[in-house]
């Protein structure tokens, strides 16, 4: 490779475009969607990608892989797998906490080879609820193991996760630009990575059967089940008592007021519903206004609800006439659930979304780094990460969560399941997988099969298969495609790798230079994601690897795996889940996920050169 290559002006522009990025995902100051938007425009205006090869990301295999395997893994979920599984992993334990901790983390690191990982630990999350409620294992016991195995499961496939499923399409764009004489890289077929993410995983159950006891903790944060809210919410955030009626009479003040004046007067308890004429309803909007005979479903101890009931003229009754239908736990309750990263919740507060006009849902309160927030909680911007406490309807809950704005902890009667489907469903994902594995068919066509056998027999519907697709997801990845195609093609990359080289002792084994490679690529995923470090990076590590003299298939390979190792921080989708839930700190994070992170580098750069 020439390292003496001359910089020139597209060079310098790709490598602005990257440094561009990598600050605006840093600061987080514009949505990293419109940031991916945006660069893709650059890219068309300044002619660094073809116009007609411009959109070609959203038409990629990647693409097209990450969307089907999403459809997958709803379609199952439809059919109650976890539910089963739940039940099959309680029995499987024989009471061991270490057995199922064991068991509940190599499962899920099993099915994260065939769902995206944000995904599985959204399913998994319910389901470790529910463990944690029955066993009485504290849920932060029980989360990080569990993230851990879903994030190391996806070194399983080539469809585990983002980085693994780009890797292919940035493999043979790479083709394009190589020297001449230099072999072409070929696409790794579905399990070429198999024996890496074993040993991947392995590393995960062994790291906390080990060291679980010293390393995680074992506050008694419990788990929740519509059978313990009461006390569990009590414990937990400070809300307890009992449901009243609240008949207003005509000599009250609250007569004329909205709903959000009345909560904001001093005392006022948690407002959970209203009937005003022949209609009862939970979560009211703020702007429905008190009249004479309407009736408040309120909750708190029972001597506050008689002192706001005396100072405001209010007629209370602890017997529900007139909501024991409304407030029946096999309908309603109190849930937990957390704000992924990709929720267009972030930065919005209560009152501008209008939870209770359009999802029906009461905000009563939100745990934000251990710190629970329950003063003026519908003016509080949300955040990634944030665990809200709502009470609502179970199938408003279930219909709201299936715009994955938010992602439900607490596990609750769910909405349509279609148990009659398992079956189907289990046959259908096998064929899948062995049509994956002929050499003859692409994984992409083989995923789309799956999706479409599901779709005609029942397994889920169209419009439940476009709910279940994570769009901004898509769209990062499809937008930010190009940016790779244009470190290549540009010689961006090239120039890059041969002044590394350049700066290299010479004689250097290249196992320091994979080693000292992954971890650049693991600081670049803690700033940009782990599909931006990929895009950036691959190119990268296939010039670096041909100046080196190495195998760009190992480095690239690196590129990929490294990409997800990231256990310390919310720009890990998978970790930024289980913050608000597990009740994690960020020094906990550093000081328990950084010496695994270090462990599976060591792992990845082994198991690879072993390999190839």
């Amino acid at each position: 490779m020439d390292t003496a290559l001359t910089l020139t002006t597209d060079m310098k522009l790709v490598l602005g475009l990257v440094v561009m990025t990598m600050v605006l995902f840093l600061f987080d100051r514009i949505r990293a969607d419109v940031v991916a938007l945006v660069v893709l425009v650059l890219l068309g205006l300044t002619g660094l990608v073809a116009p007609e090869d411009l959109f070609g990301g959203f038409a990629g295999n990647a693409v097209m892989s990450i969307i089907a395997t999403m459809i997958l893994g709803a379609g199952l979920e439809r059919t109650g797998a976890l539910n089963r599984l739940a039940g099959w992993l309680l029995r499987r334990a024989d009471g061991s906490e270490r057995k199922l901790l064991f068991l509940t983390s190599a499962i899920a690191g099993l099915n994260s080879s065939i769902m995206q990982n944000p995904a599985v630990l959204a399913l998994y999350l319910p389901v470790a609820s529910r463990l944690s409620a029955r066993t009485g294992i504290a849920l932060s016991r029980m989360l990080l193991p569990i993230a851990a195995a879903i994030v190391m499961g996806g070194g399983l496939t080539m469809v585990g996760n983002s980085p693994l499923i780009l890797l292919n399409d940035l493999l043979v764009s790479a083709n394009a630009n190589l020297p001449s004489g230099a072999v072409s890289l070929s696409p790794l077929k579905m399990f070429a990575p198999l024996p890496i993410g074993i040993a991947l995983v392995s590393l995960s159950l062994i790291y906390f059967r080990w060291q679980g006891d010293r390393v995680l903790s074992h506050d008694g944060d419990g788990g929740v089940t519509p059978g313990r809210t009461q006390s569990y919410f009590a414990q937990a955030y400070g809300i307890e008592g009992d449901v009243y009626e609240l008949t207003v009479s005509a000599d009250s003040p609250l007569v004329g007021m909205t709903l959000g004046e009345v909560e904001s007067r001093p005392g006022a308890p948690l407002v959970l519903a209203l009937k005003s004429s022949d209609d009862a309803r939970l979560a009211p909007p703020a702007e429905t206004r008190i009249w004479v005979g309407d009736v408040i479903g309120a909750m708190g101890p029972r001597e506050a609800i008689a002192d706001f009931s005396q100072g405001n003229f209010l007629r209370m009754s602890s017997r529900l006439r007139q909501f024991a239908d409304l407030f029946n736990p096999s309908r309603a309750g109190i849930a937990e659930a957390v704000i992924p990263p990709n929720s267009r919740f972030i930065g919005k507060t209560a009152s501008e979304l209008q939870l209770r006009k359009k999802y029906r849902l009461s905000l009563l309160a939100v745990n934000r780094d251990k710190e629970v927030i329950r003063t003026d909680v519908r003016k509080l911007p949300l955040r990634a990460g944030d665990m809200l406490v709502v009470h609502s309807i179970w199938r408003n809950l279930a219909d709201a969560a299936a715009k994955k704005d938010f992602v439900v902890v607490t596990d609750y009667p769910k909405g349509e399941q279609r148990p009659h489907k398992f079956k189907i469903a289990m046959a259908i994902f096998a064929v899948t997988m062995l049509i994956a594995l002929s050499s003859r068919i692409p994984v992409p066509i083989a995923l789309m099969t799956g999706v479409a056998g599901m779709l005609l027999t029942g397994v889920i519907n169209m419009d439940e298969a476009y709910a279940s697709i994570n769009w901004k997801t898509v769209f990062l990845m499809a937008c930010l495609i190009p940016l790779g195609w244009a470190m290549d093609s540009s010689g961006a990359a090239a120039w890059v790798a041969g002044h590394t080289i350049d700066k290299i002792p010479e004689g250097t084994p290249l196992w320091l230079i994979e080693i000292a490679l992954a971890i650049l690529t693991v600081a670049f995923s803690l700033v940009v994601s782990h599909v931006g470090a990929t895009i950036m990076m691959v190119p990268l590590a296939i010039n670096l690897a041909l100046a080196a003299n190495g195998n760009p298939m190992v480095f690239a390979l690196i590129v990929a795996l490294s990409a997800s190792n990231n256990f310390m921080t919310s720009t890990n989708p998978v970790i930024s889940m289980i913050i608000g839930p597990g009740n994690y700190s960020q020094r906990e994070l550093w000081r328990l996920g950084l010496p695994l992170s270090l462990l599976y580098t060591a792992v990845v750069v082994l198991m690879v050169n072993l390999l190839w």
